[in-house]
């Protein structure tokens, strides 16, 4: 059995342990010889404390296999799961396909990175760096659905490729929005030339040739043109320094229902949300340029373009990332930019983070699913800065943004409306607080300084307030609260149906829970995010 076999197996076991799936909370014992889960198949699991988001999880010496977790799951699931059981049993074996491939590359994508170009020049670096970071809870993040070797090696972030996009011609009158940037002629494309009257060329990425093939008004052309490269998020591209594409991909990732192609509602309702968080201001967070989109109302031909500001611009979820030759990416630009000081970059990115989402919170009842892959720090222009990017996962109470002055958005996506302030609370808690400030600075710095590094920044965020109402609720959720929200992924995402969980938004599906870190450190972070050695 290899080391990625029982890393994966740890990680799938531990989530189902802590979204309770098929009541497998309710086989753990306690007894002198210490805290064990017992599997149905009979083996005893020993159990430790420690993880960042759960009370306990699979002692490491248990050396489980991926095989006998399965099992479990079977065994532990409702009949009605059936189909969602075997499916998440295919991402197992999928996400172990791609740390296996993952593997056998790091040292050859490694190197080739740490031949490019110098730090700061070559501007997808940090992203492919960032891609070899597994995901904090979601335990087959390495799952793409149905993609083959060749494929992931082709497009992938994590193995640094350069592909050419597909074109396809679509008639005019189906356009929404503006023309795409840097598409060819039609000529160049291999397509008559006479198609440039009433047709116009939509980018495709080449793992969508096939579901782009299948719509019976688009015309595939043969030739590709522009060579790109992919971002942490696999399906936005680079397409110049400083600008990316964002395009559909006829996969799915975190979880069988979270497909990767775009909705057309989504460009839009993405752009609104840009302009509501332009109206909330802040001196030192930026705001990513993503008014510039089209689509032909189909979830396989839309695209967006996404314009950085000037600067070098670095993933926030790039910090705990593996350098070449040794060391995190947190120390490199901590080197760079604060005088060596990874606490100083750290607490600076912490206090910023907090600073702009507690004001949003208290001020304006709006949240964002800005996660770590959703940020960035810009360097190099000016002081340093945060940037945020991909809003339309935003959730907003219209009672508040009235009662602020601000026009309430058009948004078609009513899901992102609440007045609910405890929902507002479960994105801060889950997103804000669990994913961009935790899971980086735990796997950045030992967990005690980790620790006191988030609670002081989001306790001087919330100190302005006082005992405004929404400033002591957020307060009452994550600094002063004995347990922290937690989502259950794997149920919503592929294990039950959205029928059976009720779940209007399988990204915004709670019910588990897990120790407040703030107020008790684990004592290691072993089962969280590392991949970079697995």
């Amino acid at each position: 059995m290899s080391p990625r076999e029982a890393y994966l197996a740890a990680r799938v076991l531990n989530a189902l342990l802590r979204e309770d799936y098929g009541g497998l909370a309710g086989r753990v014992t306690r007894s002198k010889d210490g805290v064990a889960l017992l599997l149905p198949g009979g083996r005893r699991v020993r159990l430790v404390p420690g993880s960042l988001f759960q009370d306990f999880v699979a002692a490491p010496e248990e050396a489980l296999r991926l095989a006998e977790v399965l099992d479990t799951l079977r065994e532990i699931s409702a009949p009605a799961d059936a189909s969602g059981v075997e499916a998440f049993v295919r991402e197992c074996h999928e996400a172990l396909r791609g740390l296996d491939l993952h593997d056998a590359r790091r040292e050859e994508v490694l190197a080739r990175l740490g031949a490019s170009a110098s730090p700061g020049h070559d501007t997808v670096r940090y992203e492919t760096l960032a891609a070899f970071v597994d995901h904090p809870v979601y335990p087959t993040a390495r799952s793409r659905a149905g993609l083959t070797d060749e494929q992931l090696t082709a497009y992938a972030p994590e193995f640094a490729p350069a592909f050419a996009l597909r074109w396809a011609a679509v008639p005019r009158e189906r356009l929404t929005g503006a023309e795409p940037p840097g598409a060819p002629g039609f000529a160049e494309a291999g397509l008559a030339e006479e198609l440039a009257e009433t047709h116009v060329l939509f980018p495709v990425h080449p793992l969508t040739v096939p579901a782009v093939e299948e719509i019976p008004w688009a015309i595939m052309a043969p030739e590709p043109h522009l060579v790109v490269r992919p971002t942490l998020s696999m399906r936005t591209v680079e397409i110049a320094p400083g600008t990316h594409l964002k395009l559909p991909l006829a996969t799915s990732t975190l979880g069988l229902r979270n497909r990767r192609s775009i909705k057309p509602d989504t460009l839009a309702d993405g752009a609104r949300a840009e302009l509501l968080l332009r109206a909330m201001p802040h001196p030192d967070v930026l705001l990513a340029d993503e008014q510039t989109f089209g689509h032909a109302g189909h979830e396989y031909l839309g695209w967006l373009v996404r314009r950085h500001p000037a600067g070098e611009v670095v993933p926030v979820a790039a910090l705990p990332a593996p350098l070449p030759g040794g060391g995190l990416v947190a120390r490199e630009l901590a080197g760079r930019w604060f005088g060596g000081d990874v606490t100083g970059l750290l607490g600076w990115y912490l206090r910023l983070l907090f600073d702009f989402h507690v004001r949003l919170f208290v001020r304006y009842g709006t949240a964002l699913e800005a996660h770590q892959q959703n940020l960035s720090l810009v360097f190099g222009n000016g002081p340093a800065k945060l940037l945020v990017k991909d809003n339309d996962g935003l959730l907003t109470s219209p009672d508040r943004l009235r009662a602020a002055g601000l026009a309430v958005p058009g948004f078609a996506d009513r899901r992102m409306f609440t007045d609910d302030p405890h929902a507002l609370a479960d994105v801060f808690v889950t997103i804000t607080l669990h994913l961009s400030a935790a899971a980086v600075a735990f796997g950045t710095l030992p967990s005690p300084q980790a620790a006191g590094l988030v609670r002081d920044a989001l306790a001087a965020a919330l100190a302005p307030y006082g005992e405004d109402p929404m400033a002591r609720l957020l307060r009452a959720r994550t600094l002063d609260a004995a347990r922290l929200v937690g989502k259950s992924m794997i149920t919503a995402g592929t294990l039950v149906d959205k029928a059976r969980t009720g779940a209007r938004d399988v990204n915004k599906f709670y019910g588990t829970s897990g120790p407040n870190y703030l107020r008790q450190p684990p004592q290691t972070t072993q089962n969280m995010i590392m991949l970079r050695t697995p």
